[in-house]
């Protein structure tokens, strides 16, 4: 297994996070809309030699911002497919272990209008070419997002066994209760290549450091032991929130 930070949920500059990721032997997980938002970011070459020079490696959030493959609008559709597509190309460039990918939204929910969400985003997936491996994350957490139930995400990987399964720790709980986790990983284990982890009080995402809310972290210590694939945090809290939950998952805390 091997394990790393999100910088951009984390609140740390790129010099502090390398530095970090170092020092803790982490890698870093790049979240590509904000090289988007902002030109002072390195771009993807110079970001490969900065992990070079620190022998960090990456995983890579793929486009969510202003985002949406399953848009019943063409247009928009149409750009999200592209700026996906440049996201995969700019994972390849960095060397990502893979990249992770959000699964549609629907707004309008009306039973005509899922129905074509759902044909557009399985037209999405088909049509993006992987570079590197990719990874659907579960979601569930408003009644915007396309994909209800872990039935649904079941059926779409079925669809398209070109993909991964990231499981969101915090996100399952959320949307499922406290055996919202185990339920995930139960109906899809076997496509599993990534976790985002982070914690919460069981009603909204709040990306807090491992073991400062109600996530079952006996149990996620206990599937990470076998597990062999990469493990991306998603918390607050600046550096002390990275240490204390990587300390709590190799069991220092």
């Amino acid at each position: 297994m091997r394990m790393g930070f999100s910088p951009f949920t984390a609140g740390l500059s790129y010099r502090d996070s390398f530095d970090l990721a170092a020092e803790l032997g982490l890698f870093l997980e790049i979240t590509y809309d904000q090289h988007e938002m902002d030109p002072r970011l390195p771009g993807a070459r110079e970001l490969a030699a900065m992990g070079q020079a620190a022998g960090v490696g990456f995983t890579l959030h793929l486009p969510f911002v202003d985002w949406n493959l399953a848009s019943l609008v063409p247009e928009v559709q149409r750009l999200s497919l592209e700026r996906t597509q440049q996201a995969i190309a700019f994972g390849a460039e960095i060397g990502a272990f893979c990249g992770v990918l959000h699964t549609g939204l629907v707004p309008l929910r009306l039973p005509e209008a899922i129905t074509h969400a759902h044909h557009r985003l399985h037209q999405a997936l088909a049509g993006l070419e992987l570079a590197i491996p990719v990874a659907l994350e579960n979601l569930g957490l408003s009644r915007t997002d396309l994909l209800e139930t872990p039935a649904e995400l079941v059926g779409l990987l079925e669809a398209h066994p070109q993909y991964g399964f990231c499981l969101d720790v915090g996100h399952a709980l959320i949307q499922r209760g406290s055996g919202g986790p185990q339920e995930y990983h139960r109906l899809l284990k076997n496509r599993l290549i990534h976790f985002h982890l982070h914690d919460n009080q069981g009603s909204r995402d709040e990306h807090l450091p491992c073991g400062s809310g109600v996530v079952d972290w006996a149990w996620v210590r206990e599937v990470l032991s076998g597990f062999t694939g990469t493990v991306a945090l998603e918390v607050t809290g600046g550096a002390e929130g990275v240490r204390r939950s990587v300390a709590l998952l190799r069991g220092n805390a």
